[in-house]
């Protein structure tokens, strides 16, 4: 039993953010773990991204960066095992260096089953999504916008996903499996690797 299920988390959650975008839509590549009581596995997931920020600012002006996370769908099994759902979604977003956070909001998504939320904990922008998003469902999430005053003359300003590792993760979900008369609900951290700027703006 304790290989079948382990074997079920690797099998389902590179799928858990698979977006539907085209092939020439940017891509954040994740390192993941999931933790069961089976023992931590490691594993690989994708998000289509496009995010957009003006290419120069001036000294302590105000501007707008705004990450649009791309449809996605989730499997409804994998292999006979059953993906029940998704949950307690959080994506998080450092505010830049060289700049100071004003304000940030939410629009659209679609097929979540609850209200997102955004909100600024320390210097990093949480979105939150508490689902359950069920297994076989569609999804889009909400696009994040961010109102940022830009810092000192001649630095760059850089939008990244948070997370170092996964004690440091900047993406975390709760993914909940049945196997025969066993559920499973394995807790996913996952960090950017590797962890290109999504947005450049120089201050001038």
């Amino acid at each position: 039993m304790t290989t079948h299920c382990s074997l079920v988390v690797l099998a389902l959650l590179p799928f858990l953010i698979t977006p539907t975008a085209s092939a020439a839509s940017p891509v954040a590549s994740f390192a993941c773990r999931a933790d069961t009581k089976f023992g931590r596995q490691q594993l690989s997931l994708r998000q289509g991204v496009d995010a957009k920020a003006p290419a120069t600012v001036r000294p302590n002006s105000r501007f707008t960066i705004a990450v649009d996370l791309q449809p996605g769908s989730l499997p409804g099994d994998v292999k006979g095992f059953k993906l029940q759902e998704v949950r307690d979604l959080a994506l998080r977003v450092p505010v830049p260096a060289n700049s100071s956070y004003v304000s940030a909001k939410l629009t659209g998504g679609s097929g979540l089953n609850s209200t997102p939320t955004v909100q600024l904990d320390g210097s990093v922008v949480v979105i939150k999504v508490p689902g359950p998003i069920p297994g076989g469902a569609s999804y889009q999430l909400p696009t994040l916008t961010v109102r940022l005053k830009a810092g000192r003359r001649g630095a760059a300003i850089e939008t990244r996903v948070k997370g170092s590792s996964y004690d440091d993760p900047g993406l975390t979900l709760q993914a909940k499996i049945k196997w025969k008369f066993l559920t499973i609900t394995a807790p996913v951290a996952c960090y950017p690797d590797p962890n290109p700027a999504l947005t450049r703006t120089v201050v001038r």
